[in-house]
């Protein structure tokens, strides 16, 4: 006989990406965490959540050349991203590497409130905007963009960066329409980026002058 006073079954409250990054915050006791680590503890939510990891701590000042880095372990997720895998495979050499506790702490940390904040209007809407085969062009924009984020370009870390949060977030809440929005965030960061480059080589090209003008006065 069925229990009368059993109550029923209630539906899981869908888990937001703010959520599941707070309940990174102490999950990793070791001063140093493994990307095999951050994988184990992402589950089922690995692609969306790990290019939300990844992109975060270039949506804030950090520490020099750690864009690289990071921009480096975005291209494994992407490229999958753009096959149609539907899990996150690294190599173990990849798996890994290790980066600070307390610096995975500060990203997350500095990036819960705009993130719960952005959360507010983000939410399913033109779904099929995030299906195969716009999952393939949104893993090919990423791609692009960690390419760009590998570049030592002074700030130019920040639009991309924020660019692929946005992709990141689409896919997890299944938001159409900010997948669509990344595409001309995407360009727009390649535009910054191009831009940086020009400067960057035209202040070498003026100090080398400058050298060489100075060098010749003295001899």
């Amino acid at each position: 006989m069925d229990d009368a006073t059993s109550s029923p079954t209630l539906p899981e409250e869908p888990t937001t990406a703010s959520a599941s990054l707070a309940a990174l915050l102490d999950a990793f006791p070791e001063e140093k965490v493994t990307v095999g680590e951050i994988l184990e503890r992402l589950d089922g939510q690995a692609f969306g959540l790990l290019l939300l990891l990844l992109a975060l701590p270039n949506c804030i000042p950090n520490i020099p050349g750690l864009s690289t880095i990071f921009g480096v372990l975005m291209i494994a997720p992407a490229v999958q991203l753009i096959f149609g895998r539907h899990g996150v495979w690294l190599p173990r050499r990849i798996r890994a590497w290790s980066i600070s506790r307390d610096a995975l702490r500060m990203a997350i940390k500095g990036a819960l409130p705009v993130l719960k904040r952005i959360e507010k209007f983000v939410g399913p809407r033109w779904t099929f905007l995030v299906e195969p085969p716009f999952t393939q062009m949104l893993g090919m924009v990423t791609l692009i963009l960690a390419f760009v984020l590998i570049l030592p370009i002074p700030l130019g870390n920040w639009p991309p960066g924020m660019t692929v949060a946005a992709i990141a977030l689409a896919l997890l809440q299944k938001d159409g329409r900010l997948a669509l929005l990344s595409i001309p965030m995407a360009v727009l960061s390649v535009g910054v980026a191009w831009a940086g480059v020009r400067i960057g080589f035209a202040a070498v090209r003026e100090i080398g002058q400058m050298l060489q003008g100075a060098a010749m006065a003295v001899f």
